[in-house]
């Protein structure tokens, strides 16, 4: 009989995932682990022998538009894939986002979420998109302080019961642009009885089907730019699920998350309510931005953590050269270097999970709120390019079975390529740090933070990654100090700052880890990470060379 080479096998991702669980027992009391751990056992086990091998029974299914009924009649409907249908079951049930919000929970609701996230959303076929939606509208409703609207959705966003439980969308992108969006196009209008009505078309719309959502559009007679949009809110079905004055035109044919409807919608005159004033809207919706944004870097590290761990477990099944992979000098090595990356992007991703839970409890003051303020985009910049670059070579580590859709493989990759571009491109969000540096008086909240972290460890074997980091520390300050002067090479330079000040801040929290858990757990893998990251460097400054690139980006010889 020829030889058949076994499958990975995916087991549950909260037993087997020792990053999760050392964080959880580091950065939880111990009631409030021993309480929720049971939550996400079971979640890991339904991810591990239902959600998994369902989805890639049903691999091929995508949602499908059916915009007319068999007598004509518009109905735009959406027909999901069989796992989406049980979104609303999961996402309510294991409270993906009612914990981010339990009071009981304090300043750890948050790290309790985002641990159910980070199980989750591999397995999710991006489910988690509206669920970071959700969560986001929340949010910023709360901050918001439109108590009317609050009454309305709240209960509903955060509600725990299948029945009752809403997702919100975010419609902002427009044939204009994404991140830019002061050539928003969409106006609203008061009808004769005084109620908002919104005309304009949404290019990139995800979440479409969903309960409520939150948009900009420019109030008719306003103000030119970002500052003269308003937020608005709207419930885009009726009872009965037909579209209140929406027209949906087609869904997107994308590289990824295929399973995820997103669509191009015409608003002809949908009906809405302000949030706030008629200006400013950009503001109201920055909490929501700030929230997704962390959702995105959870997600990034939970496809590459599934990636990795289906990588290892095939790497003791696949046999070449009289001996299994997992004996491999290089190919340990190349192992070795993914989980090193992974480590390092979860504590990251953690971190800012642990501030944004402080904060929104007021026990952070305010260096803690401008460091969450500086780090939310360079933690999703910089694990977003983890994920990608990661699960690109994992597809290497299966070989040709890496290439073939059927294993299941290649939809890691092409899913996380959205990562770096949802929510803000990779220099989008260079530029936003930027932004965020000028408005909280420069590197001290990050500075501050190294100093901190690094205080804590005393492990003699982690000497020189704490050296690096303090290091790679005073070349950033001496580079912001260098370039200051001109706002042209500072903004070339801003991507490279970004991915420095992500990684040694990630260098930190991995020597921080790693001390503690040579101490109380006695674990010297951290460590190992610690070392393997610290080759991989940190630094990413660059002075950059304004004639020289321009000449190689127009590749114009005159």
């Amino acid at each position: 009989m020829s030889f058949t080479q076994q499958a990975p096998a995916f087991g549950n991702p909260y037993i087997e995932d020792r990053l999760l669980r050392s964080l959880l027992r580091r950065v939880l009391p111990k009631p409030v682990l021993d309480d929720f751990e049971p939550q996400l056992a079971e979640l890991g086990e339904r991810v591990a022998h239902d959600f998994h091998p369902a989805q890639l029974e049903d691999r091929r299914s995508e949602p499908v538009l059916v915009p007319m009924d068999p007598w004509g009649n518009r109905i735009d409907r959406i027909d999901h894939t069989r796992f989406w249908r049980r979104g609303p079951e999961i996402a309510a049930r294991h409270g993906l986002v009612a914990t981010g919000y339990d009071k009981a929970l304090g300043q750890h609701a948050r790290t309790c979420q985002f641990g159910l996230v980070y199980l989750f959303s591999a397995t999710s076929e991006f489910y988690s998109c509206p669920l970071a939606m959700t969560d986001g509208a929340a949010r910023c409703l709360i901050d918001s302080g439109n108590e009317r609207l609050q009454e309305r959705a709240l209960p509903h966003l955060l509600s725990r019961d299948p029945a009752t439980f809403w997702t919100s969308g975010q419609w902002m992108t427009e044939t204009t642009g994404g991140s830019d969006v002061s050539g928003t196009e969409t106006i609203a209008e008061k009808d004769d009885k005084g109620r908002w009505r919104l005309y304009g078309r949404k290019w990139f719309t995800s979440a479409v089907d969903c309960d409520m959502a939150l948009t900009l559009a420019r109030p008719q007679g306003g103000g030119a730019g970002s500052d003269g949009l308003a937020l608005f809110y709207l419930e885009p079905r009726r009872p009965d699920g037909r579209y209140r004055q929406i027209r949906i035109d087609r869904l997107k044919d994308k590289l990824g998350t295929r399973k995820l409807p997103t669509a191009e919608l015409q608003l002809e005159g949908a009906p809405a309510e302000l949030v706030g004033e008629t200006r400013h809207g950009v503001r109201l919706i920055t909490p929501m931005l700030n929230v997704t944004r962390l959702w995105n870097s959870i997600a990034a590290m939970s496809l590459l953590r599934k990636g990795v761990a289906l990588a290892r477990d095939y790497a003791n099944r696949r046999v070449v050269f009289g001996m299994p992979l997992a004996e491999q000098p290089l190919h340990i090595e190349t192992l070795a270097g993914l989980q090193a990356e992974l480590e390092a992007g979860f504590h990251l991703s953690f971190f800012a999970a642990e501030l944004l839970g402080r904060v929104e409890t007021g026990n952070a003051d305010e260096l803690t709120q401008n460091l969450l303020r500086l780090i939310t985009p360079i933690v999703k910049l910089n694990t977003a390019k983890q994920a990608v670059s990661g699960l690109s070579e994992v597809c290497e580590c299966f070989g040709g079975a890496g290439y073939v859709e059927d294993t299941g493989i290649p939809t890691l990759l092409r899913d996380a390529q959205v990562l770096p571009i949802w929510e803000g491109t990779t220099n989008v969000l260079a530029i936003d740090v930027l932004r965020v540096l000028r408005q909280v008086g420069g590197l001290q909240p990050w500075l501050t933070a190294l100093r901190v972290l690094t205080s804590q460890v005393s492990t003699p074997e982690l000497v020189e990654p704490v050296k690096q980091v303090r290091e790679t520390a005073t070349a950033a300050a001496e580079w912001m100090v260098q370039h200051s002067k001109s706002n042209d090479a500072l903004t070339a330079g801003a991507r490279g700052l970004a991915y420095t000040l992500g990684r040694t801040l990630a260098l930190a929290l991995l020597a921080r880890h790693a001390d503690w858990s040579l101490r109380a757990e006695h674990d010297p893998r951290p460590l190992a990470a610690v070392r393997q990251f610290a080759r991989h460097g940190v630094m990413r400054l660059h002075t950059p060379g304004q004639g020289e690139a321009k000449m190689l980006a127009t590749d114009i010889f005159a």
